[in-house]
């Protein structure tokens, strides 16, 4: 780890309208298109996936060269997941945890902690890096609501 950086601890709370099985099987289908969803250029390679177990490894050109990520998803079925990664500019320690709301929508919980690399320097600042995280699961939800939405359409249809 870089001199003078530091572990950062982040969390972000996101709705779903969708209950909570969907979300759960929704967001641990990892795959290569998850790049597509969330509105970033890399690229996504599935290395194993078992019934309790996804790894993966992402690849992104970035203008200041690749940034490559190694990631182990332990999946707690019904309703939480965990994440380690490392890689050439950071690494994470994800827990994702989902509770069915009285609205009959589902909140996912993001706990993270983000350790840079020497290649990284130091953690983006906490409202930043949130932000962007938030971002991202939007863009993820309104891609999972949509497919919700398509699922029951179809259910309508049998």
């Amino acid at each position: 780890m870089p001199k003078g950086s530091t572990v950062g601890v982040y969390e972000i709370r996101v709705k779903f309208r969708a209950p909570l099985p969907f979300v759960f099987s929704w967001c641990t289908d990892y795959s290569a298109e998850d790049s597509r969803l969330e509105g970033e250029p890399y690229i996504r390679r599935i290395l194993r996936r078992t019934a309790r177990r996804v790894i993966f490894e992402d690849l992104y050109d970035r203008p200041f060269g690749w940034m490559w990520s190694h990631t182990k998803v332990d999946l707690r079925p019904p309703d939480r997941w965990h994440a380690e990664a490392v890689g050439s500019h950071r690494g994470w320690s994800i827990d994702y945890t989902l509770s069915s709301r009285d609205d009959a929508t589902t909140e996912l919980l993001f706990r993270g902690k983000r350790r840079p690399t020497a290649l990284a320097g130091r953690n983006p600042p906490k409202a930043k890096l949130e932000r962007d995280l938030r971002r991202m699961w939007r863009n993820f939800g309104r891609a999972l609501e949509r497919d919700y939405r398509a699922t029951l359409a179809r259910e309508r249809k049998q």
